[in-house]
């Protein structure tokens, strides 16, 4: 046929992090020992209480349509949670369930954006970002931070990539794939140019759970009425709560927008899983004592796997406070010989690790950083051990 598809989607990449999943569970299937740092999803069961909702929720026949943005109950559990710990006040007209936080994000930039409308993204960045910004019509505008900054946003960086055509700017805390928080102060920078520029904040808080040691999690959007309005909060529960199957998302934003969001919602997808949304209210009402033991659990690994990689030669990390990913710079590792062959890329490195050493890792490119790879902790810690020494077997064979 010679129909011309879709150029819009044709220029979508594919997600490289999914890539590397399938390619790891592919080779288990054939027998090997492989050890998945790719994993954006934490290894623990979803909690039995939030199970045993869902399995009530069929039984009582809670398994047809329901209104198109979330039922009400859940929207006011979601307004409770936005007031105990984002210290945020919304009313259940401003709060939209969507079907997993990506589609939180899309249901956002399509209700923000008109054609060629441009959305700042600092570098390293969520690779599904730009991707939705571009299937929204908009124009990402990578700005990329480095280590000097900690790969965080600056409130200079940001002025001096606002134009005149700039409706947003993406602030990512805890951060993917570095795992850095922003602290109060920093958003508060930012905040106040994003109210000089009159732009909008997309806060996605996906790992506010979890976050380490001193640190503590702060919503941009809390500060004062100007912020709260220019911003729209995203998160959902498939991180904290382990429910990345279940796809619940969530946002908090003015009410126009909530309504235009719902709105492209009802003819996009209609409802949320109606299950799930009963398993999300339990979720975020019932007990929260699977939610500490995950995070604890996700400390210990954090604190072994960062300093084993620091014990390592030609590798280094930014040390992670939330979320539960190591962002490694393997610059150094490029150039250097592995058993004949030259190492000319950390992709090439990532491609030698999994083909023959069994150890799957997600190289950055697709974040915005060609010369680093992203070590996910949401796998045991026996697994994590095996899959380093692997990795440091690689590094001393140079």
């Amino acid at each position: 046929m010679s129909l011309e598809l879709s150029k819009k989607a044709a220029a979508v990449k594919p997600s490289s992090t999914l890539a590397i999943t399938a390619k790891a569970k592919e080779l288990r299937a054939a027998g090997k020992d492989v050890v998945g740092f790719g994993a954006g999803e934490p290894d623990f069961d979803t909690p039995k209480n939030i199970c045993d909702a869902a399995i009530r929720a069929i039984n009582e026949g809670f398994t047809k349509y329901t209104p198109a943005s979330g039922i009400n109950e859940l929207k006011e559990a979601v307004c409770q949670k936005f007031k105990s710990f984002n210290h945020l006040e919304y009313t259940p007209e401003q709060i939209v369930i969507s079907n997993g936080g990506k589609h939180s994000l899309t249901n956002i930039f399509t209700a923000l954006l008109n054609p060629g409308d441009e959305v700042i993204i600092p570098a390293p960045f969520w690779l599904s970002y730009p991707e939705i910004v571009k299937l929204a019509d908009g124009v990402p505008v990578i700005v990329k931070m480095t280590e000097k900054e900690n790969y965080k946003l600056t409130a200079e960086a940001l002025e001096r990539a606002i134009t005149d055509k700039t409706k947003a700017v993406v602030i990512n805390t805890p951060n993917n794939p570095v795992g850095v928080l922003y602290t109060e102060e920093e958003l508060r920078a930012i905040a106040d140019v994003v109210v000089k520029k009159d732009i909008y904040v997309v806060a996605d808080e996906m790992y506010e759970y979890l976050v380490y040691g001193e640190e503590k999690h702060v919503s941009i959007a809390s500060f004062n009425q100007e912020i709260y309005d220019r911003t729209i909060t995203c998160s959902g529960l498939a991180k904290s709560y382990s429910m990345t199957g279940w796809r619940i998302g969530y946002t908090g934003s003015s009410k126009e927008i909530a309504k235009m969001m719902g709105s492209v919602q009802s003819h996009q997808t209609s409802n949320p899983n109606s299950i799930a949304q009963k398993a999300a209210l339990e979720a975020l009402t019932g007990p929260q004592d699977s939610v500490v033991m995950m995070r604890e659990e996700f400390d210990k690994r954090r604190k072994y796997m960062y300093q084993r990689v620091c014990d390592m030669p030609y590798i280094s990390a930014a040390e992670p406070t939330g979320a539960f990913y190591l962002f490694v710079d393997a610059g150094e590792v490029i150039g250097k010989v592995h058993k004949g062959e030259t190492v000319d890329s950390v992709a090439k490195m990532a491609d030698i690790l999994i083909n023959e050493y069994n150890t799957a890792v997600v190289p950055c490119a697709d974040f915005g950083f060609e010369t680093h790879l992203r070590l996910s902790y949401a796998i045991s810690i026996e697994q994590i051990e095996k899959g380093l020494d692997r990795i440091e077997s690689f590094l001393k064979e140079l």
